[in-house]
């Protein structure tokens, strides 16, 4: 068994679309129509095009709604993110605009930052040492 979809709850598809994809540098995968107005849209990493894929799922569902900003309210992120170090991202993303609400901290062997989707989420990077290749 293994992860091959999760979601992030997103209040307009298109600016999140944007935001994924010409900031964070997620590629998109799928992009269906789904009824009036909403899409089954998926975004991947470049680096895994076959991995896990990330929807951009409208939040129709007011429980959707309630429970992403209550989270938000209390400053958890609602998905985290690896990426090889946290603060050269958090500079790259930082320069591109992104406004972060935990700057890069060191929390023994992984260092996090958290930042504002702009789509109504809070979302964590996080630098995890990899374990050393087998002798």
């Amino acid at each position: 068994m293994k992860i091959h979809l999760t979601s992030v709850f997103v209040d307009d598809q298109t600016k999140a679309e944007r935001f994924y994809t010409e900031i964070l540098g997620f590629v998109k995968k799928h992009d269906v129509p789904v009824g009036e107005r909403d899409r089954w849209l998926t975004v991947v990493s470049p680096e895994d095009p076959d991995g896990t894929e990330l929807l951009l799922e409208p939040t129709g569902h007011p429980a959707a709604k309630t429970y992403r900003d209550a989270l938000v309210q209390d400053g958890i992120p609602l998905a985290q993110f690896a990426v090889d170090d946290v603060r050269a991202e958090h500079e790259r993303l930082s320069g591109l605009g992104v406004r972060f609400t935990q700057e890069p901290l060191d929390m023994g062997p992984v260092t996090t930052a958290v930042f504002d989707d702009t789509c109504g989420n809070l979302i964590q990077i996080a630098t995890v040492p990899r374990p050393a290749p087998p002798a």
